[in-house]
């Protein structure tokens, strides 16, 4: 199987795009800010996840890369709460993407209690 096929790939690509093209509307002065920050979390977790697949030789190194994907996960949601603190987004915006970046956590959390159904040999 390749990385890309995994669902939480799939779905963190699919918030981290969400996420640009949202972004795109932000305040200019956010460019280097909030726009910076959230379009990099969000895609972290996607990477993330792509580097705990090819570490799955080793149960400990795909835990702590998903683990990373997790923390990035949480980060991007504090990030759309200040873009909605700020108005930057709508309620409903922020509601979609959060509900999606809960569905990414759901499926990390599996990964890393199920290691063995990804290839891991435990």
């Amino acid at each position: 199987m390749d990385f890309q096929k995994l669902l939480a790939y799939q779905k963190s690509y699919d918030l981290a795009m969400q996420i640009f093209e949202i972004s795109k509307k932000f305040p200019k002065e956010e460019v280097y800010s909030l726009t910076d920050q959230i379009r990099r979390s969000s895609r972290s977790i996607t990477v993330n996840i792509a580097e705990a697949y090819r570490k799955r030789k080793y149960v400990k190194h795909f835990i702590s890369k998903l683990t990373d994907a997790d923390a990035e996960n949480s980060e991007t949601t504090v990030w759309l709460n200040f873009a909605l603190s700020c108005e930057y987004i709508t309620s409903s915006e922020a509601e979609k993407l959060k509900i999606l970046s809960e569905e990414v956590g759901k499926l990390l959390n599996y990964m890393m209690r199920y290691p063995d159904k990804f290839g891991v040999v435990i």
